[in-house]
């Protein structure tokens, strides 16, 4: 009789019973589960081959995990484990007496660290991923090296955002409503814009602010995106200044968690704008082919009806890095 192969709940349910004196983030979970188990992880790759991000290296598989981990949240609440309200959010075992801070048990071997050193290129599929989990929102990359930089060098850095990505509106709506609706020409997508940093700290926080602004102006909502910030409090100095430029020029903030990116946090919601700016659009599509290739895709949305995954494919591969030698602007 063929043994059944325990759930991804059933394993982190064992993970947290086996280490119940102290509480886990998702990425510990991950892991653990990534040296215990190989062959599932193993598996995990192969199936990634057949869809758009496939999972390429171990630092993929463990934000693969960690995802699914916090994916898992209300399955484990009805086996015994709690999850703390911070972030990111850390899970134990019920019957633990005690929650400390998080370090790892004299006998947790979870094999060789991660190389925690990241470049801002490596943000982009995290905030991808992100958007997609938390949102349902498809965004694509805008690479600066498809510019004509008529303006000079430099000169883009004030023009192209990051990332930028659609919001399908109309998602799970009948053949009949969407009919109706496109008789009165409503709006059926939203446009997002991103700016991305590795770091926000004192000496560089206006410089991205207002590069966002200038990159972002265009969109529905912009937001900028760091990686980690000088202090993340809602007391912290930045957070404050962040707060009060927001309230006049209407760019959200998003905070990464690269660990698991699933667990991100929006600190300061932007204010949507209900109008296009078309002429600056149409400044950031004279310049930059894959800017281009974004409005195709919303335009064959708006034919269609329905959003082709294929439109909205981002190569964040080695070859491309390797290829992306100059810095990010």
């Amino acid at each position: 009789m063929e043994t059944k192969q325990p759930t991804l709940v059933d394993i982190i349910v064992q993970f947290l019973e086996q280490y119940h004196e102290r509480a886990h983030t998702a990425r510990e979970i991950a892991e653990w589960i990534y040296e215990k188990y190989p062959e599932r992880c193993q598996q995990k790759k192969e199936r990634s081959k057949a869809i758009v991000t496939p999972l390429e290296s171990e630092k993929d598989i463990i934000r693969q995990l960690a995802a699914e981990v916090s994916a898992k949240s209300a399955d484990l609440q009805l086996r015994q484990i709690k999850i703390t309200e911070d972030r990111p959010k850390k899970y134990y075992f019920e019957k633990t007496p005690t929650i400390v801070e998080i370090t790892q048990p004299d006998n947790f071997d979870v094999g060789k660290l991660i190389n925690k050193k990241i470049k801002e290129f490596d943000l982009y599929p995290m905030l991808d991923q992100f958007l997609k989990s938390e949102f349902g929102i498809y965004s694509k990359r805008i690479d600066e090296k498809r510019s004509r930089n008529a303006g000079g060098k430099n000169a883009n850095k004030w023009l192209h955002p990051d990332l930028v990505a659609m919001e399908d509106l109309i998602h799970g709506w009948h053949d009949s409503v969407k009919e109706c609706f496109n008789q009165y020409a409503n709006k059926k997508a939203k446009l997002w814009s991103f700016e991305v940093k590795l770091s926000l700290n004192r000496s560089n926080l206006r410089e991205a602010f207002f590069q966002t602004v200038s990159n972002s102006s265009w969109a529905n909502v912009g937001y900028l995106v760091a990686g980690s910030m000088e202090g993340e409090s809602s007391g912290n100095a930045l957070i404050k200044e962040l707060r009060m430029l927001a309230g006049l020029h209407g760019i959200g903030l998003m905070l990464l968690n690269t660990d698991n990116p699933s667990e991100s946090q929006i600190l300061i919601p932007a204010q949507e704008k209900h109008n296009v700016d078309w002429v600056t659009a149409n400044r950031i599509a004279q310049e930059n082919a894959d800017f281009r290739e974004y409005l195709d895709s919303i335009s064959d949305f708006y034919r269609t009806d329905k959003v082709h995954p294929s439109n909205w494919e981002n190569n964040y591969n080695e070859k491309t890095k390797n290829k992306d030698k100059c810095q990010i602007l």
